[in-house]
């Protein structure tokens, strides 16, 4: 397959387009590094990638990120990145993606364990987190050429401890090997419409 990997430089990209690339053809797109540029907060960005790319069988994004923070002292701007990037950013990969995508092609989207199980100060990113799998979960009803769609909600993951870990204490770790085979199953499976939770 030919697949276009948004975010293919991040700690989860990295391992995912590891375990892809013995089999299929792996274009990495990023902001600032990659194969081909995109800024998924830029609808035109976004159609400017999938033109230079043409078709593809396969889009994942584990691009994204929102923003963690006070909530007594929490406003619209702080939520902005989040809502620009990592949700309306991943849904216009889909909303335009569609007419690129070849016929049973499939689009992995990435939220995160915060959807169920919001951190300490992290309330942006549980909404951000479930307005995408909810967009999944509809967005499954509607593609058209037998074209699927899953999102996977990934928990702490233990490459990003050192980074990450201190927001979110109590935590269990998830192994890269779980993380990568929920993505392995969205790109080279048939589940259709489906949040597939990697944590413990």
């Amino acid at each position: 397959m030919k697949i276009i990997l948004i975010g293919g430089q991040g700690t989860i990209g990295r391992k995912v387009a590891a375990a892809l690339l013995p089999k299929h053809e792996v274009i990495i797109a990023g902001r600032n590094s990659g194969d081909l540029r995109v800024d998924i907060t830029s609808e035109t960005s976004i159609e400017k990638m999938f033109q230079e790319l043409k078709t593809a069988d396969a889009c994942i994004c584990t691009a994204g990120t929102g923003y963690y923070g006070d909530f007594a002292t929490m406003r619209q701007h702080h939520l902005t990145t989040g809502i620009q990037g990592k949700l309306l950013g991943q849904v216009n990969l889909v909303l335009i993606g569609k007419d690129y995508l070849s016929e049973g092609g499939s689009f992995t989207l990435t939220s995160g364990i915060a959807a169920e199980h919001p951190a300490k100060n992290g309330t942006s990113v549980a909404m951000i987190n479930g307005a995408v799998n909810s967009f999944v979960l509809g967005a499954s009803q509607e593609l058209k050429k037998d074209q699927r769609i899953n999102v996977i909600s990934p928990g702490l993951v233990a490459d990003s401890q050192e980074r990450y870990g201190a927001l979110f204490p109590g935590y269990n770790l998830v192994p890269m090997e779980k993380v990568v085979n929920a993505y392995l199953l969205s790109v080279e499976g048939a589940v259709n419409g489906k949040i597939i939770k990697a944590y413990a």
